[in-house]
Order: structure tokens, then C-alpha cells, then sequence
């Protein structure tokens, strides 16, 4: 079984900066794009950042500058630094990533974490 587990969410002060994390865990062969979605209330799911599995990054608009994607690939695990937090900024992050399971049993298909609540008030 393949499962996403985020950490690092929490309340801050505008102009403030959080750390997210995202470690993939199981039997798996290999992991290719993984990224960050926001979710805010009333709103659809969002990809705010992703990465490939050879470095090369994406972000929208509203975010550059302020988050940096990065990715260990020896311990499966994707990262969100978020500077200069905005109020706007505020939802659930959700984790993603591409990945082929171990053993032939499951598809190459795309796996969500269970979300990270990312609060930015003063």
C-alpha cells in the first residue's frame, strides 16, 4: 500500500512562513511529478507548485517568489517552504504524487495525502 503523509501545517501571522512536508511510503518503484494543491473554503482544488522527479519545477503566478518546491528523492519526500505568507494563502494543502507501485499488482497512477489545514491571520 502507497500512502502520502503531510506535516508542517498550522496558523501564522501575515508575512509569516510555514514549512510543509510530504513523505511517500510503501512498496513503490518510482515516484515522477510531485506537488502541492490548495484547497480554500468555497473553492475548487488548485496546483499551486509540483516537480518533477528531476528537479524541474512549476509554480502559479500567486506564489513565485514566495514558495520553493523541493524534493528528496532517497527518502521519497517532497517540501514546501512558503515565505511571505499571505491571508490568501489559507486552505488545505493537499500533497500529490505520480507513482508506480511495487510488484506489477497497481498502475503508475496519482496519489493524494489526507490534506494539511494552512491558516494565515493576524
Amino acid at each position: 500500500q502507497v500512502q502520502l503523509v503531510e506535516s508542517g501545517g498550522g496558523l501564522v501571522q501575515p508575512g509569516g512562513s510555514l514549512r510543509l512536508s510530504c513523505a511517500a511510503s510503501g512498496t513503490i518503484a518510482n515516484i515522477y511529478t510531485m506537488g502541492w494543491y490548495r484547497q480554500a473554503p468555497g473553492n475548487q482544488r488548485e496546483l499551486v507548485t509540483d516537480i518533477t522527479s528531476g528537479g524541474s519545477t512549476n509554480y502559479v503566478d500567486s506564489v513565485k517568489g514566495r514558495f520553493t518546491i523541493s524534493r528528496d528523492n532517497a527518502q521519497n519526500t517532497v517540501y514546501l517552504q512558503m515565505n511571505s505568507l499571505k491571508p490568501e494563502d489559507t486552505g488545505v494543502f493537499y500533497c500529490y504524487a505520480d507513482i508506480l507501485p511495487l510488484g506489477g499488482t497497481y498502475s503508475r497512477h496519482g496519489y493524494w495525502g489526507q490534506g494539511t489545514q494552512v491558516t494565515v491571520s493576524s
